[in-house]
């Protein structure tokens, strides 16, 4: 029996054969395992030459800014001056139970208002009786120099004045009367005719402003300058040093010290 002979691969079968494919990645040798653990996970562990400067640095206390230790020693320091400012105000005020004074004009005199003449120059003179009232139980007033005092018609003033300076106690109800002058005031033609109707009428109306600078008494203590202003709206019945008031209404209204 013949020997099977199998055909041998030539070169071109050899060359036609594909290659194994190159591994991306080197495999790792026999016996050793490769575990991927993300990078969120991984702790990074300063190595020994580093540990003592890593443990130096995250030891040292930050550093202050000067500025900014003294800007905020400041602002407190201010907050705390109005918190106890606040303090001291509100137990003054429980204590003490300030109120504003009243203020009234019990009469009102005029003279030199003659309608009858051709002249529409007048020179009006008030005498004007003021009641003021302090209804507290633990404060006194002090009315200062300086005062004022307007009598105006249809916003043209007469004449001024100035009210007295006086020390008015606790519970109190003092009537002064002041001298108000106003030479050389010139009206025009239609408030002339005006007031001439008025006074036919019987009911001519004036406002009487007085701005006055007060100190409190407390005790001992004397207050700053405190500033009062009066409003009143005056109707009387005739231009004579006999007229009547037939109404009259007062707005008192304090004006602080820090405002002019």
């Amino acid at each position: 029996m013949a020997d099977r002979v199998h055909p041998s691969n030539t070169a071109e079968e050899v060359a036609q054969k594909p290659a194994p494919p190159v591994a991306d990645k080197p495999v790792p040798p026999p016996g050793t395992y490769v575990v991927q653990i993300p990078k969120d996970q991984i702790y990074r562990i300063p190595p020994p030459e580093n540990a003592a400067k890593y443990n130096k640095y995250s030891r040292r206390k930050p550093r202050r800014n000067p500025c900014c230790v003294c800007l905020c020693w400041i602002l407190g320091l201010f907050t705390l001056l109005i918190v106890l400012t606040a303090i001291a105000a509100g137990i003054l005020y429980l204590v003490f139970r300030p109120e504003s004074p009243n203020y009234s004009v019990e009469n009102l005199s005029i003279n030199g208002l003659n309608l009858s003449s051709s002249s529409q120059a007048i020179s009006p003179e008030f005498d004007v009786t003021v009641r003021a009232e302090n209804p507290n139980d633990k404060i006194g007033i002090y009315y200062e120099k300086g005062s004022s005092v307007k009598v105006y018609y249809s916003g043209i003033n007469l004449c001024n004045g100035v009210l007295p300076a006086f020390y008015q106690p606790s519970n109190n109800v003092t009537i002064f009367q002041t001298a108000l002058t106003g030479p050389g005031v010139v009206l025009s033609s239609t408030d002339y005719q005006t007031l001439m109707n008025q006074q036919r009428e019987g009911k001519v109306p004036f406002k009487l402003k007085l701005r006055v600078p007060v100190k409190l008494k407390v005790g001992s203590v004397k207050s700053w300058t405190i500033t009062v202003k009066v409003s009143c709206d005056i109707t009387v019945n005739g231009l004579t040093a006999k007229s009547g008031i037939v109404s009259k209404d007062c707005d008192v209204s304090v004006k602080p010290w820090w405002t002019k």
